[in-house]
């Protein structure tokens, strides 16, 4: 017997019949879902790194405050690397009778290595070689407040430069509060004739490396090695921090509402296998009774399996391609960025998750159906083989357990979802079967058909009880996908809402206050709030002496080898969070609150006696609490703040943040002009990029959570179809007992109202549940349900099932019990 060519023949006999259409259309939707996401989050990454390595001007960047050693550009060329070097310092640019503190790069020819320089010396282009000896490049910036144009000179150091072009777009800023200074890019060859390099100079030494991927690799490890303490190598993944901080939050999102969808399809094939095994036991038992052993039985159904699956996943790939292409298209900022082409590996993994998930949801039913007895052919009244519960329950959790913590980015994330998800189905389910056994207790005060519904219900609760809980699940598929999501979104985007503040006022002195609030009382802007900052190193914690040796970690060597930003503040501000502790009271001694990142990572607890050095002198104090903080919020933070008694007497300086419209920009340039010392800082672009990956995430989910809606629907159908034939059966014997069309009719439109019911209030449940977690874990914002969720969950649970369900079974009630009898 040619078991592949007789397993053809039933895989297109049971195609003809439905068999498979909900398993195809459900596991082609879960791995659509999963591909759109990895693919799309795969061509943003890429691009992402694109800009990052841009934004270095290599793939790997060295920093220093002193020359490299020539080993470092020799141990690159060995490798077949190329390598350039810049300096860059502060000093004043001088135009007529006007100077103006600029950052100065100086840079090799071959400069930049990764990304392109545009310059306006006349016509906008991008510069093919760096600045010709005696010219410079300068910034919009120090041509605004210089009131320079394109062919006057400049004063640098003691050198005259004419000023050539204009910089239009930079790359390879420095990351700090010099990298917002106006800036100026000349040829290195001129740099020793300006006399500023001297013993003492402010210079950073950037030695800039790009070539083979796998050369580059190789040429950090080792080099990681040879660093000496103050020099720092950062490539394209320490680039851009709050940048990247979005974009996990948006993948993670985006991971989440994929596995939403992943999830309803695996509720849905469970249905489907189910009434699969349920309309083959007969067949089964026939083909053993003709002498097919388990084995042949089992490869029978298993050919038919892998070949779906393979379809299936095939199908859902091409879906989730053509989806995120069309998504990238529907998004102008995206089709106008030429995103690259994404990667094999989303796809893949998209398979593989289909492939998991059809195993386990799908496989270990079917091998219910090597089981079967051939007297199952005289004695119809047997029941399925079954197979063991946590066998099947154990393997469903495996394989949901191993999605999660794959897809989600983040093991607490995912294990947090998990366990609310399992820990819901459970609670769901025993209260579905809890409440369905109760209202048949208490039938006698309802009608007839009310009764009998409610007896039907009870007598297969635990049938009824998955019913509710698949059908919950599409029901908070639908509430996240209409209700939460646009909650969340709006919360979400609302972290920075047009107002936020775009510049950074940095050294302020006290005797200065008055007057920078007065500048901004006149210019008829808002007063900055501002803050007092101390510069102080972290020397000991607990009395025990720390330094960058106490480390293995690199960033926390960093943090401990550098001056802190301290400090004191009697109230907390309002967009930190206390996680641990109290906030000190009014007159309270020494006591410091740390933010709690920076905490884990240098190993500070509560209680712990920290010991800082501020220029010279020294001050102890106690953790007393810990703080949550919003970097994105671009609004001033600090790592570490004091009570006032603590820092009070410190020499110290201020800096604040405010809002500056499109419309006043000039006043920025204003205030430098008044106040020469200051350094005004403009974050604008980082706050639109920021936002403007907000609103392309914001159209990413809506197009994500529609297979979420899709697999929902896909769940209502395969948990009708679960029950059809049962419901065909019970119909033809009440007919044949007298019951007429109208009574049957009440009879299944009340079980559809009570199990729509059920499942709209666990769906509402599960949909503030999930909005919470996502909120709290994914993007860290505070959650307000809406209360109008509960009654629309309820009530469009019963209105989406009942009628569903009347669609299904309408014609039951008009066909003759004869003939559904006999084809029983």
């Amino acid at each position: 017997m040619n078991l592949f060519r007789l397993s053809l023949n039933l895989l297109r006999r049971d195609w003809r019949a439905g068999e498979w259409r909900v398993l195809l259309l459900a596991l082609m939707l879960a791995v659509g879902s999963l591909a759109t996401v990895g693919l799309f989050a795969d061509r943003v990454r890429q691009a992402l790194q694109q800009q990052a390595q841009s934004l270095i001007g290599a793939d790997l960047r060295i920093t220093s405050t002193r020359p490299f050693s020539p080993e470092y550009r020799e141990m690159a060329q060995k490798l077949g690397l190329r390598v350039v070097e810049s300096r860059t310092f502060p000093s004043m640019v001088s135009h007529r009778e006007q100077v103006l503190l600029s950052e100065i790069q100086s840079a090799e020819p071959g400069y930049p290595l990764r990304g392109k320089i545009e310059i306006d010396d006349g016509a906008v282009h991008v510069a093919q070689a760096i600045p010709a000896r005696g010219t410079v490049w300068v910034d919009e910036r120090l041509l605004r407040r210089l009131d320079i144009k394109i062919g006057d000179e400049a004063g640098i150091g003691s050198r005259r430069f004419m000023v050539a072009a204009r910089i239009v777009k930079d790359i390879d800023q420095s990351i700090g509060f010099a990298s917002f200074a106006p800036r100026v890019l000349m040829n290195d060859a001129d740099l020793a004739s300006t006399g500023l390099l001297q013993e003492g100079s402010r210079i950073s030494y950037r030695l800039m490396i790009a070539g083979d991927a796998r050369q580059v690799v190789a040429l950090r490890a080792t080099l990681q090695e040879k660093l000496s303490g103050n020099e720092k190598m950062e490539d394209v993944r320490d680039a851009r921090p709050e940048i990247r901080t979005a974009l996990e939050r948006a993948e993670h999102f985006l991971g989440l509402a994929a596995l939403t969808a992943a999830i309803l399809a695996g509720a849905a094939m469970a249905l489907a296998a189910r009434r699969f095994v349920l309309r083959h036991l007969d067949g089964c038992a026939v083909m053993r009774c003709l002498g097919a052993q388990q084995a042949q039985v089992l490869w029978l159904f298993l050919y038919q399996f892998i070949l779906l699956g393979v379809v299936s996943v095939l199908l859902g790939g091409l879906l989730g391609y053509v989806t995120q292409a069309g998504l990238v298209e529907s998004i102008s900022s995206m089709r106008e960025a030429g995103l690259p082409q994404p990667g094999v590996l989303p796809l893949l993994k998209a398979a593989l998750s289909g492939f998991a998930l059809l195993l386990g949801f799908a496989f270990l039913p079917l091998l219910q159906l090597r089981k079967v007895s051939p007297l199952r052919v005289l004695r119809r009244e047997m029941d399925s083989p079954e197979a063991s519960g946590w066998l099947i329950y154990g393997l469903a959790l495996l394989v949901l357990a191993g999605l999660f913590l794959w897809h989600a980015g983040s093991l607490k994330l995912g294990l947090a979802v998990l366990g609310g998800l399992l820990a819901g189905l459970l609670v769901f389910g025993g209260l579905a079967w809890v409440l369905l056994h109760g209202l048949a207790r208490n039938a006698y005060f309802f009608q007839s058909h009310w009764r009998h519904a409610f007896n039907n219900l009870a007598r297969h609760g635990r049938s009824a009880a998955i019913q509710v809980v698949a059908l919950s699940l599409g029901g908070m598929a639908l509430l996240v996908l209409t209700m939460v999501r646009a909650d969340l979104m709006e919360s979400w985007q609302g972290k920075l809402p047009p107002d936020t503040p775009n510049r950074f006022v940095v050294n302020i002195q006290p005797d200065q206050i008055q007057p920078v609030r007065d500048f901004f009382v006149h210019q008829t802007l808002p007063i900055p709030e501002l803050q007092p900052m101390v510069r102080g190193r972290l020397i000991a914690i607990n009395d025990r002496s720390i330094n960058g040796s106490s480390y293995p970690d690199p960033r926390a060597q960093a943090l401990v080898d550098r001056e802190f930003n301290l400090s004191w503040m009697e109230q907390m501000p309002t967009w930190n969070e206390l996680v641990q502790g109290r906030w000190w009271t009014a007159g309270a001694g020494g006591q410091l609150s740390v933010e709690e990142g920076i905490a884990k990572t240098l190993g500070i607890r509560l209680g712990d006696v920290l010991t800082y050095d501020v220029a010279g002198s020294t001050f102890t104090a106690k953790v007393t609490s810990l703080r949550k903080v919003q970097w994105d919020s671009m609004k001033v933070n600090f790592f570490v703040i004091a009570t006032p008694e603590l820092l009070r007497d410190f020499p110290a300086s201020y800096l604040g943040s405010f809002y500056l419209p499109p419309d006043k920009v000039r006043t920025g340039d204003e205030l430098s002009r008044e106040f020469p010392n200051l350094l005004l800082i403009d974050t604008g672009a980082v706050i639109a990029q920021v936002r403007n990956i907000m609103n392309q995430i914001a159209q990413t989910v809506s197009a994500v959570f529609l297979f979420t809606l899709f697999s929902g629907l896909a769940v209502l159908y395969a948990a009708l179809l679960a029950t059809q034939d049962e419901r065909s059966h019970e119909a033809a014997i009440l007919r044949t007992l007298g019951a007429d069309s109208l009574y049957l009719r009440r009879l299944h439109l009340s079980e559809f109202a009570v199990l729509g019911g059920l499942s709209g209030l666990f769906a509402a449940a599960g949909a503030v549940l999930l909005g919470w977690v996502l909120a709290r874990f994914v993007l860290d914002i505070p959650y307000r349900s809406d209360v109008s969720i509960w009654f629309i969950g309820c009530g469009g649970g019963i209105a989406v099932v009942t009628l569903a369900g009347w669609l299904a079974t309408r014609r039951l009630v008009l066909r003759p019990p004869l003939r559904i009898l006999a084809a029983d």
